[in-house]
């Protein structure tokens, strides 16, 4: 009884643990094409499909058919040319599931070539013209990511039949052919159907999976961060979308660290307004604070020459002696600056309010010295409430903060204890002519989507929801000229 007490408890664990191992990896970052998206593309891609049927090369075709009162005659057909191949109905749906299904009805097509017929002593040649209506595909997309991240996609089946070919024989002896056109017609329809779905998986593995290629799975921003676009699991079809988790995660360039926290699930909305959505969770912009940081990005100097004029006083010590008496004995009217550091990385939540946060600042007062070298003053803690306004420009999301009023406390003095009271509106216009302005020239910079290759948004859609954003727009695809 004991030894099955055991068993059980240690089948009940490993079974824990194959479920711990295989809960799928909450995305950073969500991508969602909704029918509209899947729509577009689909126009864009039945163009290119259009242009490659077209280009169809089929085998020639010969053989032998008795015909009555004529007997054996032997045919061929050669230089089998498309003229054109239109697509004029066709409609891409996503499968739960399975992938994207693309179905295309009343296609049509018109070729033309050369004939030869050869029976008893009677030979002769001549040119032909096929029309092939009523042409039916159905073909099935099973979507994936490989070793890097990158979305892949491949013909998982593909279907079409002809229902109708009519071909008509010019010549001498066209009147011949035409009395075993039935026989002709078949093989030609046998031969266009096999070549169809061979034309649709190299088109769908040449031009779709290249293009699908162009996606970045990472973003270098600058020096010295990146951004990890990498999917986690493979692109799922929904019945009204499709939609890709991806690891949305900053990055420092100089050493990729494991980040401390996991992302939430996204209890992404069901829009489908705009051609795509995008769910920028805090997750991805925490990670940004924690790369900056872990880079040494988040390290500002303010000196007197980073101050407006207009702002109307010096950054010495005559001004700061007001509040620090001591400072006008031992460094009467010297130069100062202030070095800006955060101790640990800024933390943001996002809600349906907007975005927030209240980031803890260091700022290190030192006097320089007449031999430019720097004597610490003090160190004030700043902290504030911080709001930010988010926007996307030319596909790359920009932003702006607005600070509220600075709360200061002495986290150390080498010049004796002060009341920072009095330091207050002082600080706040320091940090906000020099530091803010700074910050939100790097933000209007903007830090890019994930955008395949020659996609453009537009009419742009900017919503707050728990614990992340949420970004809509419309897709323009821009051909190269």
């Amino acid at each position: 009884m004991r030894m099955g007490v055991q068993s059980l408890a240690v089948a009940c664990g490993a079974l824990a643990l194959c479920l711990a191992l295989t809960t799928a990896t909450n995305p950073g970052f969500v991508v969602r094409i909704t029918q509209a998206g899947l729509d577009y593309a689909h126009q864009q891609g039945r163009a290119i499909l259009e242009k490659e049927l077209a280009q169809l090369h089929l085998p020639d075709i010969s053989g032998d058919s008795r015909v009555l009162r004529v007997g054996k005659v032997r045919y061929e057909l050669s230089r089998l040319r498309l003229r054109d191949f239109h697509l004029p109905y066709s409609r891409i749906t996503p499968i739960s599931n399975v992938g994207l299904q693309v179905s295309i009805s009343n296609a049509f097509a018109e070729l033309d070539g050369d004939w030869r017929v050869k029976f008893l002593f009677v030979r002769d040649h001549g040119s032909f013209n096929l029309k092939v209506e009523n042409v039916y595909i159905k073909i099935t997309l099973s979507l994936g990511s490989d070793t890097t991240g990158k979305p892949t996609v491949s013909t998982s089946a593909c279907s079409a039949s002809i229902s109708e070919v009519r071909v008509l024989f010019s010549g001498k002896l066209g009147w011949l052919y035409n009395l075993f056109h039935k026989v002709i017609e078949s093989k030609l329809r046998k031969s266009l159907e096999s070549k169809v779905c061979d034309k649709v998986a190299k088109s769908v593995h040449n031009d779709l999976q290249t293009y699908l290629q162009t996606l970045p799975v990472t973003a270098k921003i600058d020096g010295k961060t990146g951004i990890d676009y990498s999917l986690v699991a493979s692109p799922r079809a929904t019945a009204q979308s499709l939609d890709a988790d991806l690891k949305g995660e900053f990055y420092s360039l100089a050493h990729r660290s494991t980040v401390p926290f996991p992302p939430l699930p996204l209890a992404f909305p069901s829009d489908h307004d705009r051609m795509v959505y995008f769910g920028a969770s805090s997750y991805f912009f925490n990670t940004a604070g924690i790369a900056y940081h872990e880079a040494g990005a988040l390290v500002f100097e303010i000196t007197e020459a980073m101050i407006p004029k207009e702002v109307g006083f010096k950054l010495d010590t005559s001004v700061f002696s007001a509040f620090i008496p001591q400072l006008e004995e031992r460094y009467p009217n010297m130069p100062m600056k202030f070095m800006l550091s955060t101790p640990t990385a800024p933390f943001l939540t996002i809600g349906p309010e907007g975005i927030s946060f209240q980031p803890v600042v260091d700022a290190q007062a030192y006097v320089i010295l007449p031999d430019s070298s720097l004597a610490p003053l003090f160190v004030l803690s700043l902290t504030g409430n911080v709001s930010a306004v988010i926007n996307v420009r030319s596909g790359r999301i920009v932003g702006s903060l607005d600070v509220g009023r600075i709360r200061l406390s002495l986290k150390d003095s080498a010049v004796g204890t002060f009341q920072v009271r009095m330091m207050q509106s002082l600080m706040n216009v320091l940090t906000s002519n020099t530091l803010l302005p700074r910050l939100n020239a790097r933000l209007d910079e903007g830090f890019p989507l994930p955008l395949l290759d020659r996609i453009q948004l537009s009419n742009i859609l900017v919503k707050f929801y728990q614990n992340f954003l949420l970004l809509g727009a419309d897709v323009h695809f821009q051909p190269r000229g």
